[in-house]
């Protein structure tokens, strides 16, 4: 048997931002069974905590389809796990440690509150810009116009890349469908460098937000991720780099599903120099139990 807790990250409020299952002891599984048992939940990504011979903890993601190697909504639950199951110990006030995920080692900082629970943020890795692409193209696979797109799109990845595409407004953002067969075929014919594109506006869902996202997902995954940690990271990389947002600033994502996800975000480094995005939101434990 294996201990679990079934997290929302990035929110202050249960059934709100991104839910993930977090495994504990999970040396000994296999990673057939991590795949099946994520595909088993329903949820984009499951959290397996393992040990690490060069971090205090060590910790790997996986989606229904296999591993990914940096994500930011599972970082946020297996640090709100570790500190529910005690071990992360908040009662001598500001904690931080390493976390060895698949993409490296990631500095963690946890932040207690009276009131609320703690703040999580993850020191995202050094951003790797990658190939650009013609709006047009990003554009016609979510039924959209070129014009639509402010910017280039570009892949950027602090751990995992995302095509980071800037669309003009909010209201055209909402209007976004996915097309999965020509995502796919896009792809395969293109040979492309990102996992999937990530849709943001310079805008927030209300007064506190600086950005509203989203990233529309294809079978076997759920339709749309609820909140998006890592590809925050990559968007906030991108934005800061083309001069488009203030070194800190909140992103936004998911509030059209019912589920509102909030990060507190600081770029560091230089616009033409970043050396790191920092990450942070809370996590709320909903559930717990053992896995047969």
């Amino acid at each position: 048997m294996n201990k679990f807790m079934w997290i929302d990250a990035f929110t202050e409020t249960r059934y709100g931002g991104n839910p993930c299952a977090v495994v504990f002891d999970a040396d000994g599984i296999s990673v057939e069974d991590r795949i099946a048992f994520t595909r088993e939940t329903g949820l984009v990504e499951c959290a397996f905590i393992q040990s690490s011979s060069s971090a205090e903890f060590g910790a790997r993601y996986y989606m229904p389809t296999g591993e990914i190697p940096m994500a930011g909504h599972p970082t946020v639950a297996t640090v709100t796990a570790l500190v529910e199951a005690g071990m992360v110990d908040l009662s001598s006030g500001p904690v931080s440690f390493r976390l060895e995920v698949g993409a490296g080692v990631i500095t963690i900082g946890v932040e207690p509150s009276e009131d609320q629970p703690p703040i999580i943020t993850m020191t995202q890795l050094h951003p790797e810009f990658g190939r650009t692409y013609d709006p047009a193209t990003i554009a016609a696979l979510y039924g959209l116009e070129g014009n639509d797109i402010a910017g280039t799109p570009q892949t950027v990845s602090t751990g995992s890349p995302f095509c980071i595409t800037r669309v003009k407004d909010i209201q055209t953002l909402r209007m976004a469908k996915l097309d999965a067969v020509a995502l796919a075929t896009m792809k395969q014919a293109e040979d492309t460098d990102f996992m999937e594109p990530f849709l943001c506006v310079t805008e927030g869902f209300d007064d506190e937000g600086d950005t509203f996202a989203r990233l529309l997902l294809p079978p076997p995954f759920p339709p749309e991720d609820p909140f998006t940690g890592s590809a925050t990271g990559c968007m906030a990389a991108y934005l800061f780099a083309n001069g488009w947002i203030k070194r800190r600033f909140v992103a936004e994502q998911g509030h059209d599903l019912g589920r509102p996800g909030r990060a507190e975000v600081e770029v560091l480094g230089e616009p033409d120099d970043i050396t790191g995005v920092n990450v942070g939101g809370s996590g709320i434990l909903i559930m717990q139990g053992e896995i047969a």
